[in-house]
């Protein structure tokens, strides 16, 4: 009985962090991408300066959702 709801709980704590991981890592990136672009509209010359800065804002970003499969797993398989 216990073992059973040890098991439950799991599976859903893994539900939990992926869909946290994966929706707001989506939420920043959405946000990064489009103050970017409001950015490039305002001040077309600075285009090459905020793209690096959006892209490594991204890289970053996208590594937090990594971190969080990575939880994932360890909550489903330990």
């Amino acid at each position: 009985m216990v073992a059973s709801n040890l098991d439950s709980i799991k599976v859903i704590m893994t539900g939990v962090t992926i869909f946290l991981g994966a929706v707001f890592p989506a939420l920043s990136i959405g946000k990064i991408g489009a103050k970017a672009v409001e950015s490039i509209g305002r001040n077309p010359e600075a285009a090459p300066k905020i793209q690096t800065a959006m892209i490594l804002s991204v890289a970053f970003t996208e590594a937090i959702a990594v971190y969080a499969l990575v939880v994932a797993l360890i909550i489903k398989f330990v």
